[in-house]
């Protein structure tokens, strides 16, 4: 089965090795059809800890980490 592969934006790189990714999805609402916005936070694991608060990000499904990290940062979008 394929790695999920999600985009979103870091708000958080005080963690060592670690970042804080905010994912937003849109969606129309069942009854009323308006777009709604709904946002989760992902803790994804940055090697290098090369990404900062602000930057767009691609992460990735995989093994776990740690008690919280199921996802890695696989690259940065322009």
């Amino acid at each position: 089965m394929p790695k999920r592969i999600l985009q979103g934006t870091v708000v958080s790189d005080k963690n060592d090795k670690t970042v804080v990714v905010r994912v937003e999805r849109r969606f129309a609402h069942p009854l009323l059809q308006k777009t709604v916005r709904r946002s989760k936070k992902y803790k994804a694991h940055d090697e290098t800890n090369q990404y900062k608060v602000g930057d767009v990000v691609s992460i990735q499904e995989c093994a776990p980490i740690s008690k919280d990290k199921r996802w890695t940062v696989v690259a940065a979008q322009a």
